[in-house]
């Protein structure tokens, strides 16, 4: 790939505001959370939690969205779709991505659910129980894509996690044609095991006719092609795609490219503290390697870096420029 576009990657995903704060034991019990557990929440509920977490941080979040930030991090360049309500958070995710160099203009939602949010309460033993109100996120589709955007990316990269309603699964298609006849690259995470079991054959139907680059984990393999045998997932999902990436925790990962493939090792870390977002950023830095055209097991190895350097404090975001990674 070439960087005669005018993006690297385009990401289209939930456009989630993370909420995060410090709370104790009794707070959780107090106000009915999970320990350790992510609950989808109504808006009511939403706007409760979200008044009780006092002192509460607040960056723009969602999958998609933190592989974008990372991309911009590297000193890529790089855009975002995605649906925020016409409010106070609305406006924060905005103005979060506008600060890391991200261009997003999509129409905010003035008649409908309030901007999403992800409530997280961190309880001293470091466990983060969340609560999540999809809001405005879910209601991305088609009518949201700008065409033009699209065709200047190099890539167009999918968040799993907004696959769940019709109309963003029209979305998705829409702009897999649109990058096509572009001649872009078009890539997808699945984001979740809960995710693959809901949208298997729409998944595999998106990877086997619009799709150039398939991001998964190993469980979600596992459950895309209803194995137990990590070989037999990867043999398949080498028929079904020309490019695929799997990480595997502490193992490291796999780029399959055709016949090729490659393993990378995993960056050890003197103590994981957070594992949320290595996903998201091993994905920033193999995005961006390929965009600016580095051979496939540099890719890799910025990937690896990159999820190395989010886990290694909390948040789903860098705390260091990744340039320094290069």
């Amino acid at each position: 790939m070439t960087n005669s576009a005018t993006y690297d990657v385009l990401g289209l995903g939930n456009a989630i505001v993370d909420v995060i704060a410090t709370v104790s034991d009794e707070f959780l019990f107090q106000h009915d959370i999970t320990k350790g557990s992510m609950t989808l929440i109504d808006q009511t509920r939403a706007q409760e939690l979200y008044l009780r977490l006092a002192g509460a941080s607040k960056s723009s979040g969602g999958s998609a969205a933190n592989t974008i930030a990372g991309v911009t991090s590297f000193g890529g360049k790089a855009a975002f779709m995605g649906k925020v309500g016409d409010d106070v958070l609305g406006k924060s995710f905005a103005s979060d991505l506008h600060d890391a160099g991200v261009f997003f203009e999509v129409p905010p939602l003035t008649d409908g659910p309030e901007t999403a949010r992800c409530l997280i309460a961190v309880t001293p033993d470091a466990q983060r129980s969340m609560s999540t109100f999809l809001g405005a996120s879910s209601l991305f589709g088609p009518n949201d894509l700008d065409p033009e955007v699209i065709k200047s990316a190099q890539i167009t990269y999918m968040e799993g996690y907004l696959f769940d309603r019709d109309d963003a699964k029209k979305a998705f298609i829409k702009a897999a044609e649109i990058a096509r006849s572009a001649d872009r690259k078009t890539a997808i995470t699945l984001s979740d095991l809960f995710c693959v079991d809901r949208h298997r054959e729409a998944f595999l139907h998106l990877i086997k006719g619009h799709i150039d680059i398939v991001f998964a984990n190993e469980t979600e393999l596992l459950s895309l092609y209803q194995t137990a045998s990590i070989d037999q997932a990867i043999e398949q999902v080498r028929k079904d795609s020309s490019f695929a990436l799997v990480t595997l925790s502490e193992k490291g990962s796999l780029i399959m490219d055709g016949s090729e493939i490659i393993q990378i090792d995993a960056v050890t870390v003197d103590q994981v503290v957070d594992t949320t977002g290595a996903g998201d950023l091993y994905a920033s830095g193999v995005l961006y390697g390929l965009a600016n055209g580095l051979p496939l097991q540099r890719c890799g190895e910025l990937g690896s870096a990159a999820a190395a350097e989010v886990i290694s404090h909390y948040g789903a975001r860098p705390n260091i420029s990744l340039k320094n990674l290069l």
